[in-house]
């Protein structure tokens, strides 16, 4: 494997940081787009706490491997579907976050009850659990997601996109950690929802390259040691 190793070693990095934070359970994937019609994304059959670089394959939008020691998951579907219908976004994570996925198995609309999780709202909710793994449910994901950064799926789980992998990565951290605030926050009373004019504040102030490399750097120092320059 000689080809594209700095983004392998990201990815792996990415969801091994996940998986370490629960975030990420055995059935979780992140993908790259590295070419108008090709994408690296790790194999389905993997240990995402052990993952190497050896367990990212890469495949075109169809799931043919080009690359790798191992079949996509089966859920491609969903990254292939993003890839083609946002020019804007070279990097999607899907996986099944606890509390976040409590709150959409509930009936329970996403609040704006923490600064940064306000970076994904409003957040868009497929009306369905079904696995993403043909091209009609990925059809019916994009068609939620929308523009938006990031997607819930209805007692299922969660998508975030990027421009990067460190963008998908960083919004999925914090859609989950508000997800968390705002269930306890049910338990003991009514969640403050962020204001218009708060939310307004909060993208201008935090949707910044800087501060989710911060962020980033946050989950990878704890991973390893390793930190990023800007």
């Amino acid at each position: 494997m000689t080809a594209f190793i700095q983004e392998k070693e990201r990815l792996v990095r990415c969801i091994r940081m996940l998986e370490q934070n629960s975030i990420m359970d055995y059935n979780g994937h992140a993908s790259m787009k590295i070419a108008p019609d090709q994408m690296l994304i790790n194999i389905g059959n993997c240990q995402r706490s052990q993952l190497t670089i050896d367990d990212i394959c890469q495949i075109d939008f169809d799931g043919n491997v080009i690359e790798g020691q191992g079949k996509p998951p089966l859920e491609f579907h969903l990254h292939a579907g993003v890839y083609k219908a946002r020019e804007d976004v070279s990097a999607a994570i899907h996986c099944h976050p606890n509390w976040s996925t409590v709150l959409s198995t509930a009936g329970l609309d996403y609040l704006p009850v923490y600064a940064q999780g306000s970076l994904v709202y409003p957040l868009p909710v497929l009306d369905s659990p079904d696995s993403i793994n043909n091209v009609n449910m990925a059809k019916r994901l994009t068609d939620t997601l929308g523009n938006r950064p990031a997607a819930l799926m209805k007692a299922h789980g969660v998508v975030t996109t990027g421009a990067s992998i460190i963008d998908a990565f960083v919004l999925l951290n914090y859609l989950e950690e508000n997800a968390e605030r705002q269930y306890r926050a049910n338990l003991i009373g009514t969640p403050y929802a962020f204001t218009k004019e708060e939310l307004e504040l909060c993208y201008e102030k935090l949707y910044n390259p800087g501060l989710f490399l911060r962020t980033w750097n946050h989950f990878s120092a704890k991973l390893d040691g390793t930190v990023y320059d800007a």
